[in-house]
């Protein structure tokens, strides 16, 4: 997202009015029916529409960087499920390489704890790393709130959010958490089979047979993640040193365990694990086989042997991919917001 395309729209905006309508709405997502209550607490801190406008925004635009080259949808494409599929680590300013693959952010209200090794406990603090850390963007939060006070666009946004103009940290944090909480992918195949508005292929639910019986313990239903923490069998990138949660904790038992990811939009959000060392599915697969029932398991929901035949390995996938929400990737109102600035 280039610098210039918000340049541009503030001038439209300043010539021709402003477009965004700013009647205020209240309240929380609508959850499926069978899902589990979000952790986050709508009900003290109610979703208006105007600070997810705002958030969306700033999550879009490459001001927060310190040099104004990358934003947060630089590493957390829409059309990638928030995720980033163009290299395995993520970059920042000044062709910087981090030491862990971008996550998906969707379903974040149901997590927690945040990043991969669950060092933030809420979604406040998270929003803050990545635009502070000096690998990443490398902002200072006094500069980052100069900048915004002087774009007439952002002191009308704040004054339709919160009812003055100044766009300080707190305000910032809040935005950027309401569009964030919105990011959840309900409308997969999976969930439109759980309604009865569809069935399973035979080779999906086969697929979806060796899914509960090998997988869902971690990857647990219809969130397809536990939000817990499991050692994934990965022998340490000697580079990286990565030691995960332990890294946190300072807990021996936590070496090695990284947050289990939703394995929604599965197909959107390679390269896989925490190190993106995987670039396809059967890979992952592969990993798995190999290492359940190792000694370096025991004790894990991996313990046992993991035995899979080629046409099983195939049908798993397929059922995999009835995981993907194709509208929420396509959709436009989680996209730069072109068209309420034009």
């Amino acid at each position: 997202m280039k610098r210039i395309r918000l340049s541009v729209a503030l001038l439209m905006l300043v010539a021709g009015g402003w477009a965004f309508n700013t009647s205020t709405s209240s309240g929380s997502p609508e959850i499926p029916a069978g899902w589990p209550s979000p952790v986050f607490d709508f009900r003290q801190h109610p979703l208006q529409k105007e600070k997810i406008f705002l958030g969306r925004l700033l999550f879009y635009d490459p001001i927060l960087s310190r040099d104004s080259s990358i934003s947060c949808a630089s590493c957390h494409s829409p059309y990638n499920a928030f995720a980033h599929t163009d290299h395995a680590l993520s970059h920042g300013i000044g062709d910087s390489i981090g030491r862990r693959n971008a996550p998906a952010l969707q379903l974040l209200a149901w997590q927690p704890a945040f990043m991969w090794d669950g060092r933030f406990l809420s979604l406040d603090e998270q929003s803050l790393f990545p635009i502070t850390h000096p690998g990443e963007m490398g902002q200072d939060l006094e500069t980052l709130v100069w900048k915004l006070q002087r774009s007439p666009l952002y002191r009308r946004l704040s004054y339709a959010a919160y009812g003055d103009s100044i766009l300080e940290k707190k305000k910032m944090q809040e935005s950027i958490r309401q569009f964030l909480l919105t990011l959840m992918p309900t409308e997969t195949r999976y969930d439109s089979i759980i309604r009865k508005q569809q069935t399973f292929t035979a080779q999906e639910q086969n697929g979806y047979r060796l899914f509960r019986q090998h997988c869902n313990s971690c990857h647990q239903e219809p969130l397809f993640s536990n939000f817990h923490f499991e050692r994934n069998g990965l022998l340490t990138d000697p580079k990286l040193n990565d030691l995960g949660r332990a890294e946190i904790t300072g807990e021996n038992e936590d070496t090695h365990r990284f947050k289990v990811p939703s394995l929604r939009n599965i197909r959107y959000t390679y390269p896989y694990m925490h190190d993106g060392r995987f670039r396809t599915l059967r890979e992952v697969i592969t990993h798995y086989t190999l290492i359940a029932g190792t000694e370096s398991m025991k004790g894990t929901p991996l313990e046992n042997p993991l035995v899979l035949t080629d046409q099983e390995r195939t049908d798993l996938m397929a059922f995999l991919h009835c995981l993907n929400d194709t509208k929420f990737i396509f959709d436009p109102s989680l996209g730069f917001p072109r068209e309420q600035l034009h």
